[in-house]
């Protein structure tokens, strides 16, 4: 059973929703996310997302749209990125799986990308531009490699477009709760609730719901829906604006709250 299988269905055992945190990879350095990724799981998170930060974030928002640039001009790259994970796994095996767009991983090569991220640790991936029908030069090699690959869903997926994740989907489905870029929200969408419950009945995979969730009270909401919740752009920011000890106390509050919120 992999990291993600066991993890849900622990969380499942308990009647407990998963708490997914992404933060970006390399912002504003690696030693700081491989910390952090360690923090992020003593405060409550059960599943961490490391966004692969991408000269062109096209799904993403201004706040990690800055994160990017910052992990960039760290000289973040795809394979450091594979050798922290090689760290975090010394001290960890919370399940990390890694987000971002399609061609930093064609242009590494689709098989050596999965030999080496299922060697370093890595669980699954979820490519925000490469939607399922367009997926199978690289299933192969992922489920030789036994990573997960993880697909969005979004209000305007059409019926064939889920029957589709539901088939090829490994791990968990990300439902995209709003549509457009990433970023905080000041409500929850009034239709969510009849969404998510057309996709959980066709879906068995657990399904994760984010975009937009910034807070305690939007992550109780969402959970209440979905078998997990997916924040991001909440805890990038506090990257922006905090560093050291306090960007430590920060994300440790701010998770610790979610993770309660949820339960």
């Amino acid at each position: 059973m992999s990291r993600l299988d066991t993890c849900f269905t622990e969380l499942r055992s308990r009647q407990s929703k998963a708490l997914v945190t992404f933060i970006t990879a390399g912002d504003p350095d690696l030693a700081t996310t491989e910390e952090m990724v360690i923090l992020l799981e003593e405060a409550g998170a059960d599943v961490i997302e490391l966004g692969v930060p991408f000269s062109d974030p096209m799904a993403d928002g201004p706040t990690i749209q800055l994160s990017s640039e910052r992990a960039l001009v760290a000289g973040t790259t795809l394979s450091n990125i594979l050798a922290s994970v090689t760290n975090i796994r010394a001290r960890t095996q919370i399940p990390i799986i890694v987000m971002g767009y399609l061609n930093p991983i064609y242009a590494y090569g689709y098989d050596r990308f999965c030999r080496d991220a299922s060697e370093a640790g890595i669980d699954g991936v979820l490519l925000v531009d490469m939607p399922p029908e367009e997926a199978q030069e690289l299933l192969p090699s992922a489920r030789a490699h036994g990573l997960d690959i993880i697909f969005l869903l979004t209000p305007t997926s059409d019926a064939t477009r889920i029957s589709t994740v539901a088939s090829l989907g490994r791990g968990f489905v990300y439902y995209v709760t709003v549509t457009g870029v990433t970023g905080a929200r000041q409500v929850v969408s009034e239709s969510l609730a009849s969404e998510l419950t057309a996709i959980m009945q066709q879906v068995s995979l657990p399904v994760m719901a984010g975009f937009g969730i910034s807070t305690p009270e939007q992550a109780a909401e969402v959970a209440g829906l979905a078998d997990g919740v997916v924040v991001g752009s909440a805890l990038v920011k506090l990257f922006e604006r905090h560093s050291g000890d306090e960007l430590k106390r920060e994300l440790r509050h701010l998770v610790g709250d979610l993770k309660r919120a949820i339960q």
